[in-house]
């Protein structure tokens, strides 16, 4: 193909040619999205049911369970459509949208957590200041600007990637990724996106260097405490936040640093399956763990669920 025009559409990448291994491959992937889907609405119905957790910590998770029902919603479900009618094709124009969703969920995920970090320092490190600093105007142009901060990022990316001319259609996995998508461009103009992608590793770089730094203050600050139920406390509203971003920095540095294939692997797949599946899969999971709040909020959830629906059933007899 001389050039991008001539693009109509892609070829994603088909692991299997049997029948079966696909079949067992989309109940595997509907499982992964069923339990993210539900997982985070849990936990954004949870927060936005509950006026105990109208906080500025539960109002960051809220918007963090739904980055993360936005990314895996921008994949798996036409991963699914294609094992299910064994079909590789993806159109242009829905190629260049996953780019941009997938990410912009990305980089909002990035901007959410480092938000995060600070809301716990502020709350640890300055609590008297912390209703005047967290106020709920702060909290909600902090949010907005990390999704806007995305959304500029992702269509920067985006840009540099389709801006270019492209030899190929055959993308070498089962969503169209970048670094995949910047192997089929027919000559060097693809530094473009390779200066977007050096410019969005500084930023993320600052971003992980400020929750690194705010992490060691908090847990200073944490270690002073005299209360061990105060230190007990205060680790529990961190570990979680904590732990997502150290498997969010795992997984994409795993992903983005390991050493290039032109041949895809069951390993691609794994590693892929490890960084854009898994964290948004487990971080309702990581999160309702060790928070006592989140628990008590998620039971009552569970309880009333379960009395309307035996009220429904005694009405119905």
């Amino acid at each position: 193909m001389d050039n991008q025009s001539s693009v109509s559409e892609f070829l994603l990448l088909e692991f299997s040619a049997i029948r079966e291994l696909q079949i067992l491959q989309f109940i595997l992937f509907l499982i992964f999205y069923l339990t993210t889907v539900s997982g985070n609405l849990l936990i954004f119905s949870a927060v936005a049911f509950d006026h105990r957790l109208h906080t500025p910590l539960y109002f960051f998770l809220m918007n963090l369970a739904i980055q993360d029902l936005g990314s895996v919603s921008v994949i798996i479900p036409k991963y699914l459509i294609n094992l299910f009618t064994n079909d590789r094709h993806i159109s242009y124009s829905g190629c260049v949208t996953q780019v941009l969703l997938f990410i912009f969920f990305a980089g909002s995920d990035v901007a959410l957590l480092t938000v995060m970090a600070y809301d716990r320092y502020v709350a640890i490190c300055n609590p008297l200041q912390y209703e005047r600093i967290m106020n709920r105007r702060a909290c909600k142009q902090m949010a907005l600007g990390a999704w806007f901060a995305a959304l500029l990022n992702a269509i920067l990316h985006t840009g540099g990637t389709f801006g270019t001319p492209l030899c190929s259609n055959v993308v070498n996995q089962f969503f169209c990724e970048i670094p995949q998508i910047v192997r089929l461009a027919c000559s060097d103009l693809h530094q473009i996106e390779m200066g977007a992608t050096v410019f969005t590793f500084v930023v993320w770089f600052g971003c992980f260097t400020f929750i690194i730094v705010s992490y060691v203050e908090i847990f200073t600050a944490v270690l002073k405490m005299p209360s061990v139920l105060g230190r007990k406390k205060a680790f529990s509203t961190c570990i979680p936040h904590l732990t997502v971003v150290s498997m969010f920095s795992l997984t994409v540095c795993l992903a983005y640093l390991k050493p290039s294939s032109s041949t895809p692997s069951t390993w691609d797949l794994v590693v892929t399956i490890m960084y854009a599946v898994f964290p948004p899969m487990l971080n309702p999971l990581i999160y309702s763990m060790r928070n006592k709040e989140i628990k008590v909020a998620l039971s009552r959830l569970l309880s009333l669920k379960s009395s309307s629906d035996k009220s429904f059933c005694l009405c119905l007899r």
